[in-house]
């Protein structure tokens, strides 16, 4: 056995699942925060082992009382590197951290953003205080939101936290709210939006947008709203503030009852309201100065990126079971932006 590895001892109780991998993820201790997934993986790497014997079979049969001694090795560093990012930081203890990600980083190192990311960031932050995912020293993600998306991320810094928030996410109990600028206004009043597949309006004016989103057909680097096949996704939006005079843009209040890749942008543009700025599903749709004013269609116009801000984010803390939820104030340029489309005609209130 290697110096830098441990055992754990689990003795299976009683009425045990009809398989090892679901007997062990049962009965193993809950400090240890071992999934079945990596049990599995253990047991094939034969690391788990029965009376000094190795079983390398994850479907092998169970009996109360059995004894298993699980060798884990310590958590082995990443390749990937750490580097002195700054990061706006708005919760940390010793399982988890939540971070106001800005607008241009990447969450995680991938072919052409292999340094810069928010992954790589992390690692020099948190340091030795990453106790391991997985058997790596290595941050979390149990979400992510686009490059150009601003906002709130929680990330786990220990096993115990990857696995309770995972389940959190897989059970779509994490609350998740991001303020958009949107082209035109979605309304109730809208014959289009009533007649438009998977899309509906909910009580108090929210509209329910239900569709299937996949990989386009033909774009590969995008998404699309698919009649078959694809990810179930349901996204929810309430205008929070009309611009413009006839109304030309919203601020929206959008959430997630899932999170599949790009699901808000993709939604709101196949509702008709696509995001301001977004060059990939956005269209070439411009505000009109006479709406909105010069300013504030000028700086529509050359927005950079897409104009959706992850405000706000609540879950309930995997290890000590505190509610927990958070708010990141728009960055400085969707406040400009607002405070232009504010200043124009005539804008009213939702």
């Amino acid at each position: 056995m290697s110096p830098l590895s441990t055992v754990l001892t689990v003795t299976i109780q009683a009425d045990p699942p009809d398989r090892l991998d679901k007997a062990l993820a049962r009965d193993v201790p809950e400090a240890a925060a071992l999934s079945r997934s990596r049990l599995a993986r253990l047991i094939g790497e034969g690391a788990v082992s029965r009376d000094g014997a190795p079983v390398t079979d994850t479907k092998a049969r169970v009996a109360e009382g059995e004894c298993y001694a699980i060798r884990l090795e310590q958590a082995a560093e990443v390749e990937t590197t750490a580097e002195d990012i700054p990061l706006q930081v708005v919760w940390e203890d010793a399982d988890l951290i939540v971070v106001n990600k800005p607008a241009g980083m990447v969450v995680h190192p991938a072919p052409g953003s292999s340094s810069g990311t928010l992954v790589n960031a992390l690692l020099h932050h948190c340091g030795d205080s990453l106790s391991g995912i997985g058997g790596e020293k290595r941050p979390g993600i149990v979400h992510r939101i686009d490059k150009d998306t601003s906002g709130l991320l929680v990330v786990a810094k220990s096993d115990r936290a990857h696995h309770g928030l995972a389940a959190q996410f897989e059970a779509h109990t994490v609350m998740r709210h991001y303020l958009a600028l949107v082209h035109g206004v979605p309304e109730a009043s809208d014959p289009r939006l009533r007649g438009l597949r998977g899309v509906r309006f909910e009580q108090a004016n929210v509209l329910r947008i239900a569709t299937q989103i996949g990989r386009h057909r033909t774009d590969r680097q995008r998404q699309a709203v698919l009649e078959s096949g694809g990810r179930h996704a349901v996204t929810r939006a309430r205008v929070v503030e009309r611009f413009g005079q006839p109304a030309a843009a919203a601020l929206v209040d959008c959430w997630l009852e899932t999170g599949r890749t790009h699901q808000i942008r993709v939604h709101m543009a196949y509702a008709g309201h696509g995001l301001i700025g977004d060059a990939t599903y956005g269209g070439r749709r411009k505000l009109s100065p006479a709406a909105v004013g010069e300013q504030a269609a000028e700086a529509a116009r050359d927005f950079p990126r897409q104009a959706l801000h992850a405000a706000t984010l609540g879950f309930v803390h995997p290890v000590t079971g505190e509610e927990l939820a958070f708010e990141a104030p728009l960055p400085a340029d969707m406040a400009a932006l607002l405070a232009l489309l504010r200043a124009a005609p005539r804008h009213n209130s939702a």
